[in-house]
């Protein structure tokens, strides 16, 4: 009997080769190649050969100019954390991938908005794949939507699942997940990098040829990316990334990639005995209750898309020994040791000898320079034992030369911080507001020393 032939596929890029390698021949990643049965020889049919074949109708060629330009319809699903992250709703015909640990919120989240469309009036579908349709149910009557009238289809083959929709026609279709569903003309097993490529062509080139919006649900590796070749995320037009603690009430919905909105944009969500709820005021996630103000404390203002989040950035200077420790969580190690170098040579603030460990409150990375000068302030208020006054807030990028550098829309960060009940900040010259800010003092600055006098003004 004749062994079957085997090949070894990237799980990066999908690239194979006849033998195994540590690097892949493709792309170079190490260590990607994984060990699968060939396919048959291609009968005279295409694959794609159907009535979805092309994304749309042959047409001629013509300049842009003279293409007509619409604006894509929108379904707000009615959660407005999802709908701010996917820029104001679904598109009809957009395919959105979102991803995030097990138990962290997804299938949740998805049942709610199918739900709220649902009862709409939109035409859904949820397919589902790693549950009976009876636990889809018992999750509903735990969400509190005992009278939900959203269709279930429990399937993972993709010629079934694109009978159905072909059938129904559905505004909305929710696959869940992605990775359970296979097709009957590869012989490999569910979610290897062939029956993944395949399934999520097959379902995108379906959204583009009908105008069904279609959500993928994906699993995520131990590294936190979503598994499967990385030709997934281009094929797709919206990419999600759900993050947050298990153990924590907090979840984060981050766009990576929006084709129809902005991208970085987040949503804020509490998980509640009720499903997931939108925070209307996500500053407070990142913000440390003090009763008094204590050293080593400052506020910033960040932008994470087009939302300003007030975070809080603590630092703690202590006595080291002749290797001292520099230690960040949720900034660049690297830029901590930079801000340091500068802080010692144009503000006369020597940490040489000291540890140094800054964290950013909530979980939350920044990776904007905008938190430099928060930074700064922070070291020395802890270094000195003296906190900053209450309502205080810093923002600004500090270079080399010691200089303050403006932020990115520096009116739209302290009107966050005014609204909120800030008033004292210390911002970047280039920043200053026009006209003046109501309950709030404005102290602009071009240099770090200058700004170190007015810490030490404010005492």
């Amino acid at each position: 009997m004749a062994k079957d032939k085997t090949i070894f596929t990237c799980t990066e890029c999908g690239g194979t080769s006849a033998r195994w390698m540590g690097k892949c021949p493709s792309c170079n990643a190490w260590n990607t190649l994984i060990e699968s049965s060939s396919e048959p020889a291609a009968t005279g049919k295409n694959r794609f050969g159907s009535v979805h074949a092309s994304l749309a109708p042959t047409s001629e060629v013509l300049p842009l100019s003279q293409i007509e330009a619409a604006d894509f319809e929108r379904h707000p699903t009615g959660i407005d954390e999802l709908d701010r992250v996917l820029g104001g709703g679904m598109v009809e015909g957009g395919v959105v991938l979102i991803g995030g640990d097990p138990g962290i919120g997804k299938s949740t989240l998805l049942l709610q908005a199918v739900d709220a469309l649902q009862r709409s009036g939109m035409n859904t579908l949820y397919v589902t794949g790693e549950e009976s349709g009876a636990q889809v149910a018992m999750r509903s009557r735990r969400l509190g939507l005992p009278d939900s009238q959203v269709p279930v289809l429990p399937e993972i083959q993709l010629e079934k699942i694109l009978h159905t929709l072909q059938a129904r026609q559905p505004n909305i279709a929710i696959i869940d997940s992605i990775q359970t569903v296979y097709s009957d003309q590869l012989t490999s097993a569910p979610g290897s990098v062939a029956q993944v490529r395949e399934c999520a062509a097959h379902l995108t080139r379906t959204a583009k040829a009908t105008g069904t919006s279609i959500v993928l649900v994906g699993h995520v590796t131990k590294e936190g990316a979503l598994a499967g070749p990385r030709v997934l995320e281009h094929m797709v037009d919206t990419v999600l990334y759900f993050e947050g603690d298990t153990h924590s009430n907090f979840r984060l919905i981050r766009a990576i990639k929006n084709r129809f909105g902005a991208v970085n944009e987040i949503g804020v969500f509490a998980m509640t005995e009720k499903g997931l709820k939108g925070v209307s005021n996500p500053s407070a996630i990142f913000l440390s209750q003090h009763s008094e103000p204590v050293p080593g404390s400052c506020v910033m203002v960040t932008l994470e898309g087009t939302r300003p989040l007030l975070v809080e950035i603590q630092a703690l200077v202590d006595s080291g020994g002749p290797s001292p420790r520099r230690l960040s969580v949720g900034l660049d190690r690297d830029r901590l040791a930079m801000l340091l170098a500068v802080l010692h040579r144009h503000a006369g603030v020597a940490c040489m000898d000291q540890d140094v460990f800054v964290n950013a409150v909530g979980g939350v990375r920044i990776s904007e320079p905008a938190a430099d000068l928060a930074v700064m302030l922070a070291i020395t208020s802890s270094l000195r034992g003296k906190a900053l006054p209450k309502g205080f807030i810093a923002f600004g990028e500090v270079g080399l030369a010691g200089e303050v550098r403006p932020a990115p829309r520096g009116q739209d960060r302290l009107k966050e911080a005014a609204k909120l009940g800030y008033t004292t900040a210390i911002i970047p010259k280039a920043n200053a507001p026009k006209t003046a800010i109501p309950g709030m003092q404005v102290h602009a600055v071009e240099r770090i020393e200058e700004a170190m006098g007015v810490v030490r003004g404010l005492d």
